[in-house]
C-alpha cells in the first residue's frame, strides 16, 4: 500500500502533480491562517489560482484533500527516518514510535487539539500507515501471529500511545517515551526467534 501511492503520484501527468502541489501549497497556506473550519474550497481555489471544477476534479471536497494532506505529511516523516526501505528491528520500531509522536504532537500544533474531526483524520490516516509499513516488515519476518493481526494490534498500540504522550502535561522526552513503551509493544508481534 505505502509503494502503491507512491506509484501511483509517479504515474501521474506532470500538469496533474503541479495542478495537485498548488491545490496542497495552498491548502496548507489557508489552514495556517483560518484553521481547518473556517477554509472553504473557496478560500483554495482562489489561493492557488484555479477554479472550482478542477479543484473538485482532484479532491472530492476539503476533507478529502485534508486526508491526502496528513497521509502524505506522515509518509514524508516515515520517508525522512528511511523506515520505508528497511526491514524490522527493535531499533526500527523505535525509530517508528518516535516518528509517530512527533507527527501527533506537530499536527496538533496545526490544528486545535480541541479539534476531535481533526484527531480522528489524524488518527485514520497514520493507523493506515503504520499497519502497511508494519506488515511489510511482518511479512519479511517469521512470527507467531498471523501478520495482519499483529500489524493491527501493534499499529493501535503506537498511535493511542502516541497519542497519549502527545497530550501529556509532563510531556517526557519522545526518546526516552518511545524506550518505555518498546517493551508493551514488542510482544504484540510475537517474533520466532531465530535458530
Amino acid at each position: 500500500m505505502l509503494s502503491n501511492l507512491k506509484e501511483g503520484q509517479e504515474k501521474l501527468d506532470p500538469r496533474v502533480r503541479r495542478t495537485r502541489q498548488l491545490i496542497e501549497q495552498a491548502f496548507m497556506e489557508v489552514i495556517n491562517e483560518k484553521g481547518f473550519q473556517e477554509m472553504t474550497v473557496r478560500d483554495i481555489t482562489e489561493r492557488a489560482g484555479i477554479n472550482r471544477a478542477t479543484f473538485y476534479a482532484h479532491f472530492q471536497d476539503k476533507y478529502g484533500l485534508l486526508d491526502q494532506s496528513i497521509r502524505q505529511g506522515f509518509l514524508q516523516e516515515v520517508d525522512k527516518r528511511m523506515l520505508n526501505a528497511c526491514h524490522f528491528t527493535v531499533d526500527n520500531l523505535r525509530n517508528l514510535i518516535i516518528a509517530v509522536c512527533e507527527f501527533i504532537k506537530n499536527a496538533n500544533s496545526k490544528c486545535k487539539p480541541a479539534q476531535s474531526q481533526f484527531e480522528t483524520l489524524v488518527e485514520a490516516q497514520v493507523k493506515e500507515v503504520l499497519y502497511d509499513l508494519l506488515l511489510k516488515w511482518l511479512e519479511q519476518t517469521r512470527t507467531n501471529t498471523e501478520p495482519e493481526i499483529a500489524a493491527t494490534a501493534t499499529s493501535w498500540a503506537i498511535y493511542g500511545l502516541a497519542l497519549q504522550w502527545s497530550h501529556s502535561k509532563r510531556l517526557e522526552s519522545v526518546e526516552k517515551f518511545a524506550d518505555e513503551v518498546l517493551p508493551l509493544i514488542v510482544p504484540n508481534l510475537q517474533l520466532v526467534e531465530a535458530a
